[in-house]
């Protein structure tokens, strides 16, 4: 009996020989599927998991130490910022001291020129009036001795010029 062609009536049937349709050899790499696939395609994907579980772990300790790079970066930001601000005030405290440094000197300067000034005007005033009394004194003997040099004889006249020498030389 033909056991292929049931129900093959319409166009659709069931072939139930096993020699026909290959079942037997299906069944047998099935079988061997089942039995080697798991071995081999398990070591496989064990090897794999474990390279993608590494490949994650090293990822998680560069995160770990770029958070903890990042946080030594902004730490030492804060801290150089911290260091210009006060090297800014320092500046700033020194730009005024030097300032009123150089105010200060500038009007000690200032006076020490006016009082070298008021000196030179006193030494001045002072040289002025003496060589205003010696013309004056000059002028003074000169009309002296025109007038007495007819009165006076030469004696008297020495002695008289020689005195008011010593009166000149003693102002």
């Amino acid at each position: 009996m033909n056991y292929s062609l049931i129900f093959a009536t319409e166009g659709f049937g069931l072939n139930l020989n096993l020699f026909e349709t290959n079942l037997l050899n299906l069944a047998v790499v099935v079988f061997g599927l089942y039995k080697f696939l798991p071995g081999f395609l398990g070591s496989m994907l064990e090897k794999r998991r474990s390279s993608i579980l590494q490949d994650l772990k090293d990822a998680e300790d560069r995160l770990d130490e770029a958070s903890n790079a990042l946080k030594q970066a902004k730490l030492e930001l804060a801290s150089a910022e911290k260091k210009a601000d006060k090297i800014r005030s320092d500046c700033q405290a020194r730009a005024e001291s030097i300032r009123l440094e150089s105010e200060k000197r500038t009007v000690l300067e200032m006076a020490r020129i006016k009082q070298g000034a008021a000196s030179d005007l006193n030494l001045e005033a002072s040289r002025v009036s003496n060589q205003l009394r010696r013309e004056a004194a000059e002028l003074a003997i000169e009309k002296a001795l025109s007038s007495l040099s007819g009165e006076l004889d030469e004696k008297a006249q020495d002695k008289f010029l020689r005195q008011s020498i010593k009166n000149i030389g003693d102002i």
